[in-house]
């Protein structure tokens, strides 16, 4: 397979993909905002195409360097296959408890902080990732199961950990988009990744919504 996978879709459908990802995650948001009852905003979707072996690289470009992050996957099943990734600075997870308790948890309890962290974490992962690609199967006409989501850690800077998590040889259309909690000044990143297996599927289901429109 070579590592070119930017022709996998057309320019037209890149767009149409894009304009999916921009109601689901308008959708994601509002069920978000619903629970923490703060508004979200939302950067305009992209689409890129890539071998998952390149995503530690392009969580580089796109974050950074230089600070630890937390990780949340969740995988989804059908004909819609792959895995949202939920990335946020890991020190946003104390911040981001304070929206689900409005209090600052004591530091004189470290584990108990913790494990609350990893609690708001996969609560937050479980609602943006599942109203999103709900939002995205419900447009492509199909529907998916989800396996519980859990949070990714790995010792290695750089995000190469993710490489134990994903097949380096399949490609990957991710569906970036970065949020953030107005008035909280907190930001993550949200990455939708279908993987080689659901192409097909999808631009046959791209063409359908197209044609259910004209």
């Amino acid at each position: 397979m070579t590592s070119d996978k930017s022709n996998l879709f057309s320019g037209d459908e890149k767009e149409i993909l894009q304009e999916i990802m921009n109601i689901a995650f308008g959708n994601a948001t509002a069920d978000l905002a619903e629970v923490v009852d703060i508004y979200v905003q939302l950067s305009v979707p992209e689409i890129d195409i890539i071998s998952i072996g390149k995503l530690p690289d392009y969580l580089q470009n796109t974050i950074g360097t230089g600070s630890k992050v937390s990780t949340v996957d969740q995988k989804f099943w059908g004909d819609f296959n792959g895995s949202g990734l939920l990335v946020f600075p890991s020190e946003t997870g104390t911040d981001l408890l304070t929206l689900f308790k409005n209090h600052k948890p004591s530091k004189s309890e470290p584990s108990s902080t913790e494990s609350l962290n990893k609690g708001v974490l996969l609560e937050i992962g479980n609602l943006l990732i599942g109203a999103c690609v709900g939002k995205i199967s419900e447009l492509l006409d199909t529907f998916v199961t989800y396996s519980p989501p859990q949070v990714l850690s790995g010792s290695e800077e750089g995000y190469t950990f993710l490489n134990d998590y994903f097949n380096s040889d399949q490609a990957a259309i991710i569906m970036k988009t970065i949020f953030k909690f107005k008035k909280e000044d907190l930001n993550g990143l949200l990455l939708i990744l279908t993987n080689q297996e659901s192409i097909g599927w999808l631009r046959k289901s791209l063409a359908d919504f197209m044609e259910s429109y004209e």
